[in-house]
């Protein structure tokens, strides 16, 4: 958990094994390659170049499926939320819902939810970064991928 309050500014998450040593290692390993490959090609050289580039595409889409299974998690956990937190009208509404709509909401605090589901509703708030700026009440989200 963080010490410092989460906002809107702030609530981005860099998760630092990925973006600042994995990812890097294996991006620089790539221009090494390709590097020796230009100095020196050969069969080998250029399955080392291969084999780099697949290396960051494997840890990217580890990434990617990483992020995948938690927007599906953040979308059954609002539908969850927002089952018992609005009212009947808007209740029967819920899948109507966008999953952009349903990751945006869920760092709003239950006394705005109602608003911002009519808005979304309605289409005023069309994006996950729309939702999230109209958030008044922010609710922190620390737990994520």
């Amino acid at each position: 958990m963080s010490s410092s309050a989460q906002s809107y500014a702030t609530h981005r998450r860099l998760f630092p094994i990925f973006h600042y040593i994995a990812l890097p290692i294996l991006l620089a390993n790539v221009v090494v390659s390709v590097a020796h490959a230009i100095r020196q090609p050969a069969p080998y050289a250029l399955w080392m170049v291969v084999l780099s580039i697949g290396l960051v595409a494997g840890i990217v889409a580890n990434r990617a499926s990483s992020l995948i299974v938690q927007n599906r998690l953040i979308a059954l956990e609002m539908r969850l939320r927002l089952a018992t937190t609005l009212p009947p009208e808007l209740r029967a509404r819920i899948p109507e819902l966008g999953l952009r709509h349903l990751i945006g909401l869920r760092f709003a605090g239950d006394t705005e939810l109602v608003d911002l589901v009519e808005r979304c509703l309605r289409g005023e708030l069309p994006t996950t970064d729309a939702v999230k700026r109209s958030v008044r009440n922010w609710r922190p989200d620390y737990i994520r991928a």
